[in-house]
């Protein structure tokens, strides 16, 4: 099978194939010589930009962090102004996601999967996630949620299950389902803090 070498610079190039690579076959299963083939760059140039394969599955990652986070945020808006809302808009991004073609689960995720703990690559994974979850934190105490990180932890273990069960079963009706729990949990979290 060929395929054509995307457009850009060689960083680029690099980027877009590991993307598209790491997330259809997972990280170890797709080797620094495939990246290389497919990108249409030599060898001395893919090690100029990424000395090592951590190197570059962590530039993968920020990549990944840049989209989810962006679609995490503009769902958590399109839910409006209330705190409350916003954690609930958050599962909007989880429908998307989920429904989209060739979905394989959350790059975090999958990444954790395939790594050790203490690697370049695990430390990348948590980052994202502590970063979520100090959000969600923020969101959790705005709304006035008496125990703003028990329910900041709630809901994005509710997101990362839905992830997760997105991956598995592709369910449709599952985003839907997380969505009417996270709905329940703020509404507990706020109602006793009222």
């Amino acid at each position: 099978m060929t395929t054509t070498a995307p457009s850009g610079s060689a960083r680029e190039r690099i980027l877009q194939t590991a993307t598209r690579l790491f997330y259809a076959k997972g990280i170890r299963a797709v080797g620094v010589d495939l990246i290389i083939a497919e990108s249409g760059v030599a060898k001395a140039t893919f090690y100029k930009h990424f000395p090592s394969k951590d190197d570059l599955v962590v530039a993968y990652l920020d990549g990944v962090d840049e989209a989810w986070t962006a679609q995490l945020r503009a769902a958590a808006a399109a839910a409006g102004d209330d705190p409350g809302d916003q954690i609930v808009g958050l599962f909007g991004a989880l429908s998307s996601a989920c429904l989209s073609d060739g979905y394989r689960g959350c790059g975090f995720l999958n990444a954790a999967a395939e790594s050790l703990p203490g690697t370049p690559v695990h430390d990348r994974t948590v980052a994202h996630k502590t970063a979520v979850l100090e959000w969600v934190r923020d969101l959790a105490t705005a709304a006035g949620a008496t125990d703003p990180d028990g329910l900041a932890r709630s809901i994005t273990l509710l997101l990362d299950g839905g992830l997760a069960s997105g991956s598995l079963d592709a369910n449709p009706e599952a985003p839907t389902a997380a969505a009417a729990a996270a709905r329940a949990l703020v509404t507990a979290a706020t109602t006793q803090a009222a």
